[in-house]
């Protein structure tokens, strides 16, 4: 792989603006090898440079008496071709301007214009780095003060729990130490505090077995008194009602739940923080290789020596000279393995540092297997549908009317999973970090191949499902259908819940509960703290409005027809019609408090609007619902009036709020300043085909209740399809959107809430 490519697949996705641009500097010396094999083809003969000696000497004499800081040696030769400097003063601290000192030869204009670029992306660079490392410097400060509250508060709870120890300070007498080893452990951590200033792992040693020696002082706990436990996070239902009724001014005790949850959060704080150390190392190391690249590439094509006094002047500024990042991981290690992994540094190490996934080539073969056998399936059912003349039996209207809503459940969750294959891969091609905007675990996301190898799976077990159940007339002697391939449908589901909810590590468990946490977050809103993941799923969930209608006729048709059959008097029923109005509304309900939660605690107002729009869609969805179940031209006006409304606002807030587009003023007219795809024609066929797709609702207020060659549910599974391929168009361009927020305000990590707050403003230290 070419390192141009090699560099941009290794960037920070977020980063991007912040990195070397290598592929323009490369540009810039294509153009000057070009312009320089012209003039060799012009004049054969080698020119003697214009300028003199004398030129060349008085040129440096005038860039050394300039302002700023010299770099490289003193004495200079007349073969250098540049120097470099960095100026000093007023907005231009730490930032090099190179020289040319061969600006008088011919050609030279093409030199010019490279080291000013060079000099942009350098400067860039270097104070990209030096701002993050003095954002990390002030992080490590707030973990290092959270650490000495932590090690105060394991104290604190061991004294309670033994009852015989001071009431402010730790005895550290002999006798003591050897009845109460777990005290003296949380003493070795009060006096070894983590990452509270710089001194080397070492010296930290030395000190300790001096000190143990000589006996020390540990740490008052008073500085507990100063401090505030956020233990009651309205982040889960119970916090939620607890930060209700709880009174601000309550005293605060410390108990075993209240230290396990500071060690989780702090835990989580030093992974996400020691992660954020591994990308901004990762970031000087490319950059630096960068540079080295692109002067090794202008010497040869210069044929000059340029490379080395370049070079010296970028390991010798803050960029190349820091070493900051590796002492404040050293320091997070040290920390980390101390107290979070009992002292095993490879158990510890391996937290900190997950190995990434690897393509395993069994995933491949699977989903070979599996598309391969989805096809053979298709064509086979295709062949005895022709062969048996099922389209046109005595039959076919009772199994559409009782067996294909059973299916078609399926058929909805093989689709939507496909879509959101196609979503991941073209968030990858794309460089959209998915993986960072849903909060996965590093290593545990799971790419376009997993997606796919599991709808492929299940779309194997649905197909040979509907193969066991194409009898399309009745047993005459029993007058019935053969129990056990009717009941097929209700055993696949069954097997796809067993699945789902399985507790062992097979098929991607940690996916699964993932799914199951974010669904559990979204039946429980607004109890639970929002964030996008749980927005991100109940959004699918509103695309899904026939798949719970299928899973209310599974319960009516089961429980309350005749299976055995194929008959139901779902219909005719006053609880089934309710229930089939309830069922559609409540992924739009859960959306509307999300929406009304974040209200609440963000106070923006775009949130309530939002609700509002979803309120808008509940309307229109009751509105059709009663027409399609009670014809009648007043339903039937209120239906097209309320679903006009809805379409016209989701569609704005889709194009212009969710995706981003219709800027007027921006680089790209009405699209967006930053667009992921190349192709901008891309973005209009995907607003068009957005609001093509939102017309679908128009079939069931127009009263198409069948077309030629379908079936009235065989029409209703397809609007439920296109509306599932209109929910993939849109994940793209949200998720894109999302990432380009992130680009732009440079986000690449996740906050991540600390357990303690200062009251006051005074550093507090156990030191």
């Amino acid at each position: 792989m070419k390192f141009g490519k090699e560099l941009v697949s290794q960037m920070v996705p977020e980063w991007e603006e912040a990195y070397m641009d290598y592929n323009s500097l490369k540009a810039t010396l294509k153009h000057m090898s070009w312009f320089k094999e012209s003039k060799e083809s012009a004049a054969p003969m080698a020119s003697t440079p214009k300028g003199s000696l004398k030129r060349r000497l008085t040129l440096y004499r005038a860039f050394s008496g300039l302002t700023g800081t010299q770099r490289g040696s003193p004495r200079k030769s007349d073969d250098e071709v540049i120097l470099v400097r960095a100026e000093e003063g007023e907005g231009s601290e730490g930032l090099y301007q190179t020289m040319f000192l061969k600006s008088s030869e011919e050609g030279a204009e093409q030199d010019l214009v490279f080291f000013k670029k060079l000099d942009c992306e350098f400067n860039k660079v270097n104070s990209f780095y030096k701002k993050m490392v003095k954002e990390m410097v002030h992080e490590a400060e707030e973990l290092s003060k959270q650490m000495n509250v932590l090690i105060a508060l394991r104290i604190k709870v061991d004294k309670v729990g033994f009852g015989n120890l001071g009431s402010n300070e730790i005895s550290t007498s002999t006798s003591m130490n050897a009845r109460h080893g777990h005290s003296r452990v949380h003493m070795d951590v009060i006096h070894e505090v983590e990452m509270s200033d710089g001194r080397h792992l070492e010296d930290r040693k030395g000190n300790h077995e001096k000190q143990t020696m000589e006996g020390f002082r540990p740490a008052s706990l008073e500085i507990l008194d100063h401090v505030k436990i956020n233990m009651n996070t309205p982040e889960t239902p119970i916090s939620t009602i607890k930060g209700l009724l709880s009174s601000p001014n309550s005293e605060q005790s410390f108990s075993k739940r209240d230290l396990r949850k500071a060690e989780e959060q702090i835990s989580i704080a030093l992974k996400e923080f020691y992660h954020k150390l591994r990308l901004l190392k990762s970031y000087s190391f490319l950059n630096l290789l960068a540079f080295s690249k692109i002067m090794k590439k202008y010497d040869k094509v210069s044929s000059r020596n340029a490379s080395k006094d370049y070079l010296n002047m970028v390991d010798s500024s803050y960029v190349g000279s820091s070493d900051e990042v590796n002492r404040l991981m050293e320091r997070v290690e040290h920390a980390f393995i101390k107290h979070f992994a009992n002292g095993n540094h490879r158990k510890g190490m391996n937290t900190l540092r997950p190995t990434t996934k690897k393509e395993r080539h069994r995933i491949t073969f699977l989903l070979g297997l599996f598309t391969g056998c989805s096809i053979a399936l298709i064509v086979a059912l295709t062949i005895i549908i022709h062969a048996r003349n099922i389209l046109y039996s005595k039959g076919r209207t009772r199994y559409m009317e009782n067996i294909f809503p059973l299916y078609s459940l399926f058929g909805y969750i093989v689709l939507h999973m496909i879509m959101y294959s196609a979503n991941v891969y073209l968030w990858r091609r794309y460089k959209i970090n998915y993986s960072f905007i849903f909060g996965f675990k590093e290593g545990t996301e799971l790419g376009y191949r997993e997606v796919f190898l599991l709808s492929s799976g299940l779309a194997v077990l649905s197909l040979a499902a509907v193969l066991s159940n194409l009898d399309m007339e009745m047993d005459q002697r029993t007058k019935s259908f053969s129990e056990l391939t009717e009941l097929v449908p209700l055993g696949l589901v069954i097997v796809l819940l067993l699945i789902t909810f399985c507790p062992f590590n097979i098929i991607y468990k940690s996916s699964r509960f993932f799914l199951i946490q974010c669904a559990f977050h979204c039946f429980c809103a607004p109890l639970y703290k929002i964030n996008l993941p749980d927005n991100f799923l109940a959004d699918q969930l509103t695309s899904q409005v026939q798949a719970y209608r299928s899973l209310e006729f599974y319960v009516c048709y089961y429980f309350w027809g005749n299976f055995k059959t194929r008959s139901n008097k779902c219909l005719e029923s006053d609880v089934y019609k309710a229930f089939y109005l309830i069922v559609a509304i409540i992924p739009f309900w859960i959306r509307c408090l999300q929406c009304f939660r974040r209200l609440l605690e963000e106070k923006n107002t775009m949130h309530g609007l939002n609700g509002l729009k979803y309120i808008s869609t509940i309307v229109a969805l009751v509105m059709r619902t009663t027409n399609e179940l009670h014809r009648g031209t007043v339903w039937k006006i209120l239906a097209a009036t309320s679903s006009s409304i809805a379409t016209i606002v989701n569609t704005y807030w889709d194009i212009v709020i969710d995706w981003g587009l219709l800027r007027r003023n921006s680089r790209n007219p009405w699209l967006r300043e930053k667009l992921s795809v190349p192709n901008r024609s891309v973005y209009f066929v995907a607003m068009v085909l957005n609001v093509i797709l939102r017309l679908a609702w128009m079939q069931s207020v127009l009263g198409i209740r069948e077309a030629p060659f379908l079936h009235r549910t065989a029409l209703t599974a397809l609007v439920a399809c296109l509306e599932i391929l209109r929910r993939g168009i849109w994940n793209f361009f949200r998720l894109e959107n999302e990432h380009l927020n992130n680009v732009g305000n440079y986000r690449a990590f996740k906050s991540v809430p600390l357990p303690f707050n200062y009251e006051d403003d005074e550093e507090n230290s156990v030191i």
